[in-house]
């Protein structure tokens, strides 16, 4: 009896077997590769074998055979589509799949793909191939663009052709003052590049707005600050510190006073970027520095709000709400470094983020010991805040080279260094009180019969920085945050990436 339909019954089951249908072949090669001439012959003795195959080119196609059937692959649609890295590559399709390929010249493994066992037998066995130019720098982000999926979440504003980019950053606030990188997709995607987190994980949430961040929106602000792909990771570990409740971000961009965050950054990760840690650290002239502070203060402004003239109340501010970042010098293996101070693992890269306010120069020429030099620079870190005023804030002291080797050449290093300067800050508490010396500002009363500190046991941080030459070192003084030591803490974490 005849079925109604679907498989006969009686048809035995090799019969029933479809018939894969037979390869084709996919091949990507560009002029500008001598690989690619290599094969072109061989390209030609699949063809002549029967096989179905289709040939792109990236630039050229005059090298090729004319038998071949060549497509025009110049705007490099194909290439990426096949996700093409290297050319020449060979990529057998059976139907719709694609069933392997093999990149370069391999005799072998072109022999395997194609069944062909004489394949190109008047050939090397090997050469390698060429890099493809859909992998050349800046082309991938290019073509996702234009091809792909971006990924990218971020309200895109588009532009009219006659409207300057930078000009448009100005008009709708995104900029601090100076001019930024106009955050295109093929620059976000380059940005992300940079580092392994996924572009849409929240980092936090910004003040004083309190908007949640995400490394794409960060990624974005550190295009518009200048930075390089390789900074992201010290950005977004900056950003991390900043935002440890202990910091107090929030205080620190809505306060009346000077602060901004100042990023320190120790370890392998600054001498891989090219950081300044010499002649002018605290200055301008180096990317890394300059940028990585930069993309902190512009994602505090374009997430958080913290904007100068509304929320950012500050009476005087700072140049560091540009930027303010900079690294230790390590190349002396007697100190230890700030971060490792702080409890970061010897030989780790790590950020602390501090909210200091502007530099105070320190001169001192004529200082030729410890004691001496300790004794003048206490006196220029009495004057922190204000003279009178006690464990009321946080203070970096940037030793320079030349001051740093008087203590070197006695064998005195942090730890010394440090509690040295702290005894010689302490000042009987009738000299600070409110009104001594006819000046109203200073201590309670309370504290007149005491020995006061200048600061906490923990507010006096030490960093090494500068150029070879000059007897002189900085003062970063920090936010004035409270009397009850809970003004912003300095935070240092570990870069993980």
């Amino acid at each position: 009896m005849a079925s109604s339909g679907g498989i006969d019954p009686t048809c035995p089951p090799a019969a029933r077997t479809a018939t894969p249908p037979p390869p084709r072949f996919v091949a990507v090669v560009k002029d500008d590769c001598e690989t690619c001439h290599l094969v072109a012959p061989v390209l030609g003795q699949i063809v002549a074998a029967g096989y179905s195959l289709k040939v792109y080119w990236q630039d050229d196609d005059a090298f090729l055979p004319a038998s071949l059937a060549t497509v025009d692959d110049r705007d490099l649609e194909h290439s990426f589509r096949l996700d093409i890295v290297t050319v020449p590559t060979l990529i057998r399709l059976e139907g719709q799949r694609e069933r392997g390929r093999t990149e370069g010249w391999d005799a072998a493994s072109w022999r395997t793909l194609t069944g062909l066992a004489t394949l190109g037998e008047e050939l090397p066995s090997h050469r390698p191939g060429c890099g493809s130019r859909s992998v050349d720098p800046g082309v991938p982000e290019v073509l996702r663009v234009r091809y792909g999926e971006t990924g990218i979440r971020a309200r895109e504003v588009v532009l009219g052709d006659r409207v300057d980019p930078t000009e448009a950053c100005y008009d709708r606030g995104w900029t601090d003052g100076l001019p930024v990188v106009p955050p295109t997709p093929e620059r976000i995607l380059r940005m992300l590049a940079g580092t392994r987190r996924d572009p849409h994980e929240i980092v936090g949430r910004i003040p004083p707005d309190m908007a949640p961040c995400t490394v794409e929106k960060v990624a974005i602000n550190a295009v518009m600050a200048g930075c390089k792909p390789e900074y992201l990771p010290v950005v977004l570990t900056a950003l991390q510190a900043a935002l440890d409740p202990r910091f107090t971000l929030h205080g620190v961009t809505c306060s009346t006073c000077f602060s901004s965050p100042v990023v320190i950054v120790n370890g392998p990760v600054a001498k891989r970027l090219g950081m300044n840690s010499g002649m002018n650290a605290l200055g301008q002239g180096n990317r890394a520095n300059a940028t990585i502070g930069r993309a902190l203060n512009l994602v505090v402004r374009n997430v958080g709000g913290g904007r100068p003239g509304e929320i950012d109340r500050a009476t005087l501010g700072t140049p560091g709400k540009y930027t303010f970042c900079f690294a230790e010098d390590e190349s002396d293996d007697g100190w230890t470094p700030l971060a490792e101070a702080r409890g970061i693992a010897p030989g780790s890269s790590a950020v602390t983020v501090f909210a200091g306010d502007g530099v105070q120069g320190v001169w001192d020429q004529k200082a030729r010991t410890p004691a001496e030099l300790t004794r003048s620079l206490a006196m220029a870190l009495s004057a922190v805040g204000h003279p009178k005023l006690c464990e009321w804030v946080q203070a970096i002291l940037v030793l320079s080279p030349e001051h740093y080797a008087i203590y070197r050449g006695a064998g005195w290093h942090r730890d010394r260094i440090t509690a040295d300067l702290q005894a010689a800050l302490s000042r009987p508490g009738a000299e600070v009180v409110a009104g001594a010396d006819g000046v109203a500002e200073g201590m309670p009363h309370s504290r007149r019969g005491e020995q006061v500190p200048k600061f906490h046991p923990d507010g006096l941080l030490l960093v090494r920085a500068g150029g070879p030459a000059g007897l002189m070192s900085a003062i970063l003084s920090g936010w004035p945050g409270g009397r009850d030591h809970e003004e912003s803490h300095p935070i240092t974490r570990e870069i993980s990436e």
